[in-house]
């Protein structure tokens, strides 16, 4: 590791390492954005542009799954060039420009495209920053810097629920579902944090070399990985083949009866629990082995979602979601600790495209199924099909990497 790489690494923000704490903040700022959007969005295509839930459905996993080859490419590319930052500051300048389309949506058509474009900009960006936060962080370190930036996600998310809250308190605090008017002002709210996230990045974000010979050994493939690794994305597979789009956890809400309002403030609830749990979980994380961390999220996500396949009530269906943070905060942050631990600092960009290549391929079988089996046999077989590929999932994973290193 060069002389830069290692001043990096002890350049710290309040303990947290400087990449970490700067992509920390974008996230707040981008996911402060996204939240008045996203997750108004399937209400609004059921509620205003009266869309069925498959298309729902289809559009969420387009949506999920569309930055799946660009993670893969541009993680690959970002260690064959031995440059990220670029990469990171185009994918979210190209969120930062599609976003506020969403304004002018009037059918689910439009809709499709603003999410691809939008997905697009997070499939150039997510793996190269993944891979500037890993190696500018000490190894015993990871789970810290993984569990801050995944911290400051949610909340951002909390502060623009409840922005979003006060917003549908003073024009329509009683509605059960949401209006066109009441979408463009929450799409108005959210256009500006994405721009300051921006100039963060260009100003602050710090690029790391690994040494003139690592391009050399930058392949776009599996091989050379460690098998654990590549027995870690299919079980990452597995699971979220069954981890459909958060949109059908909404609708299941508003069936149950709960307002606009009522579902913006569950929503802060939800995120205020996976930001008080991701930190401590990624330092928990340093110390005993994260795949238990893991499979306990994973175990956590199983019974939430049985819990959402057989609620009626609804105050279940608010403590259930609001124990779903839960689930959130135990893996997501260390699921990527983890790629850090099972390959290489020159191949980690490749990994990090893979991981979230995985994620993204099985996204969008996962929401299409959803949709269809909301449609066609209940809105509960989705949650119970999820469940149980969440405890086939964890087996595996305890299996995976009780095996010995290549």
């Amino acid at each position: 590791m060069n002389n830069k790489n290692s001043k990096i690494q002890e350049k710290k923000v309040f303990g947290i390492p400087w990449n970490a704490f700067i992509f920390g903040f974008v996230s707040f700022l981008n996911d402060f954005s996204s939240e008045l959007t996203i997750r108004a969005l399937p209400l609004f295509l059921k509620n205003v542009l009266n869309t069925k839930t498959s298309i729902i459905g289809l559009i969420e996993g387009v949506a999920d799954s569309t930055a799946t080859i660009l993670k893969i490419f541009s993680g690959y590319l970002s260690d064959k060039l031995n440059q990220r930052k670029w990469l990171v500051t185009l994918g979210y300048g190209l969120s930062a420009i599609s976003k506020p389309l969403l304004y002018f949506a009037n059918n689910w058509v439009f809709v499709l495209i603003i999410r691809f474009l939008d997905r697009v900009g997070k499939g150039i960006r997510t793996s190269p920053r993944d891979a500037l936060i890993a190696n500018t962080t000490k190894k015993e370190e990871l789970g810290k810097a993984f569990g801050f930036n995944r911290a400051m996600d949610p909340a951002g998310a909390i502060l623009a629920l409840l922005v979003g809250s006060v917003v549908i308190y003073f024009s329509s605090k009683n509605a059960i579902r949401l209006t066109d008017h009441l979408f463009k002002i929450l799409v108005l709210i959210s256009i500006f944090p994405v721009f300051i996230a921006l100039f963060l990045i260009v100003a602050f974000a710090v690029d790391v070399k690994n040494g003139s010979s690592s391009a050399n050994k930058v392949n776009l493939s599996l091989k050379g990985f460690d098998k654990r690794f590549k027995l870690y994305l299919l079980t990452i597979a597995i699971f979220t083949l069954g981890n459909s789009s958060d949109a059908f956890l909404i609708l299941q809400a508003q069936n149950r009866g709960l307002s606009i309002l009522e579902i913006f403030l569950m929503l802060a609830a939800f995120n205020f629990i996976t930001t008080i749990s991701a930190y401590p979980a990624g330092l928990l994380s340093d110390r005993i082995k994260r795949q238990h961390l893991i499979v306990a999220g994973w175990i956590v996500y199983a019974l939430i979602y049985l819990g959402f396949g057989l609620a009626t009530k609804t105050y279940q269906i608010v403590i259930l979601y609001i124990l779903y943070g839960l689930y959130y905060g135990l893996t997501e942050g260390v699921e990527k600790a983890l790629v850090a631990d099972l390959v290489e600092p020159e191949k980690r960009g490749t990994a990090y495209g893979l991981y979230n290549g995985a994620v993204g391929i099985f996204a969008f079988p996962a929401s299409l199924i959803a949709g269809f089996l909301w449609q066609y046999i209940s809105p509960s077989a989705p949650f119970i099909f999820g469940a149980v590929l969440a405890i086939i999932a964890s087996i595996s994973l305890l299996k995976v990497l009780s095996l010995k290193r290549d």
